[in-house]
């Protein structure tokens, strides 16, 4: 949601073809292919194996207005003081906790681990963990704006431990956890960590607050700036070094910066600020990112902003790593070596656009994963696992939508080496490369063409197994693999998920489609133990 309270800021201050199961395809290629080897791609770097993970939004957790369905019939509610400072609360509805003990929820989300689950976001910033078994009380404690109790905590570690999904946080900065000088005091972090351990749960990795870049948004006190930051971090690191030893601190978590959705005119904290303040003190980078603000926030031809009919633009699926160019360059400056985290990403900021549910974002989300894993960022966390238009499950049902299909495909297909594929023939059809898990020398091509008009080829050396994604219109919220509709099976059983075969040689791909080539028997030495 972090970004989400950025787009919503700038809306303020700046004011379809069909594949069989064959893989056979009508339109013609547009270019002459290219050929690939899989047994002679290069090994260029390593992700960490839980690099596609997700967000569950701590506002979630405690129950609270989140961004509010397009289509809500809901009744306008009133400002609540559990919503970002200075927004409008016509952005919002509220939603009760979410049930983290559902069996389809935990079902899916193990489809998708190991991983990360990160609770955070901006109400993480002003939430109070109630370290009791009381009943929770009727208002939060001065300074806080939410309540979080040992039960929904509790809820957390049991399906982290239950999904194979490592806890990722942040932790409460708002006014109530200041001593009388306003300097940030670590009572509130101590009792969760060590609620948690004795809960039985973890926490991997944590980051003092969520974006620091929007200080005075996200619940931090008036007038703080880069100088407080560093000055509450001062507290903050050797708290948690000796708490909590094995927990990896993870920062600044800046979010908007270095693209056109940040007007010079908005006041912010920049994340070089944060650095040249504080020091090199983190054990990796973390930044957020979001190509655009949602419908709900931003204004039409407002800058940055992105419709439907440029989902497939090179503009738009190159914003991700622009914007990663822009954090690692910072990273490069302040805090050489330390490893890339990109602990918050979606579609659009504000709870994605209505078409951030269908299959138009799936070229997004996997261009995404393999621009970012090609470019060494070690973890890459999904907004939200189940939660608004950008989650990979429908809220209330959680039903599937194709971005959780283009998950399940990348997470069966595509391992912790990164290899090059080589130049495209085109400039719409992106080429990335993986070794396969759990196959010794196996190769995964991940092709995408997002041309929506003309078929193209490659000529592929090696037998394959072939994984095509393509949906009856691009807007729909139901995707086809290999030509057959993906939908989950008895008791909520993920399905088998089998390639088709095909022989060396040209192989052709489908406007607007999505392939995975699976290559078992590559051979390549890059992907052997």
């Amino acid at each position: 949601m972090g970004r989400g309270i950025v787009a919503a800021a700038l809306a303020l201050v700046a004011l379809s073809a069909t594949v069989g199961a064959g893989g056979c395809f009508a339109a013609p290629p547009e270019k002459p292919s290219s050929s690939i080897d899989p047994k002679n791609l290069p090994r260029v770097g390593t992700i960490d194996e839980r690099f596609q993970s997700y967000n569950i939004e701590m506002v979630e957790v405690t129950g609270g207005r989140f961004w509010k369905p397009y289509d809500s019939a809901a009744k306008a509610e009133p400002d609540s003081a559990n919503q970002p400072a200075s927004m409008s609360a016509s952005l919002y509805e509220y939603r009760p906790p979410i049930d983290l003990s559902s069996s389809r929820l935990r079902k899916l989300a193990s489809g998708l681990s190991p991983a990360y689950v990160r609770v955070s976001g901006t109400w993480a910033n002003t939430t109070w963990f109630q370290n009791s078994d009381d009943p929770a009380p009727e208002a939060p404690p001065t300074g806080f704006k939410g309540v979080l109790t040992r039960k929904q905590w509790k809820g957390v570690v049991d399906f982290s431990n239950a999904v194979g999904a490592e806890i990722v946080t942040s932790f409460a900065v708002g006014e109530g956890t200041r001593d009388a000088k306003g300097v940030w005091t670590p009572e509130q972090a101590r009792a969760l960590l060590d609620f948690t351990r004795s809960a039985g749960g973890r926490i991997a990795a944590a980051e003092y607050m969520n974006e620091p870049t929007f200080a005075l948004i996200g619940g931090a006190p008036k007038g703080y700036d880069a100088a407080a930051y560093a000055r509450d971090f001062a507290v903050f690191r050797p708290f948690m070094k000796e708490a909590s030893p094995s927990t990896l601190i993870l920062g600044p978590g800046g979010v908007g910066e270095g693209s056109a959705l940040m007007p010079s005119s908005m006041s912010t904290i920049k994340s070089e600020d944060i650095l040249i303040a504080t020091g090199p003190v983190f054990d990796a980078f973390s930044y957020h990112t979001y190509g655009a603000a949602s419908s709900r926030c931003g204004r039409p031809g407002m800058p940055g902003n992105t419709t439907a009919d440029a989902a497939l633009s090179e503009d738009w699926l190159q914003r991700g790593a622009k914007n990663e160019e822009f954090y690692a360059e910072i990273r490069d400056r302040f805090d050489p070596g330390k490893p890339m985290w990109l602990t918050e990403t979606a579609q659009s900021a504000c709870g994605g656009d209505r078409w951030a549910a269908t299959f138009l974002d799936s070229f997004r989300y996997l261009n995404q994963l393999g621009a970012l894993a090609r470019r060494g960022v070690q973890v890459h966390m999904h907004n939200t696992l189940a939660a608004s238009d950008y989650g990979l499950l429908d809220e209330k049902t959680y039903e599937p939508r194709p971005n959780y299909w283009a998950a399940v495909l990348w997470h069966k297909l595509m391992g912790t080496v990164v290899l090059d594929p080589g130049p495209s023939p085109s400039a719409s059809l992106h080429l990335y490369s993986q070794c396969m898990p759990k196959h010794s020398g196996g190769v995964t091509l991940l092709v995408i063409n997002a041309d929506r008009d003309h078929a193209q080829s490659l000529e592929i050396a090696t037998t394959s197994e072939r994984y095509t994604l393509t949906a009856r219109d691009l807007t729909s919220k139901t995707v086809l693999l290999n030509g057959s509709e993906l939908k989950l099976g008895g008791n909520d059983s993920l399905p088998s998920l089998s390639g088709v075969d095909t022989k060396p040689g040209s192989v052709s791909f489908a406007p607007a489609s999505i392939t995975f080539l699976a290559v078992p028997k590559a051979n390549n030495a890059s992907c052997r133990p």
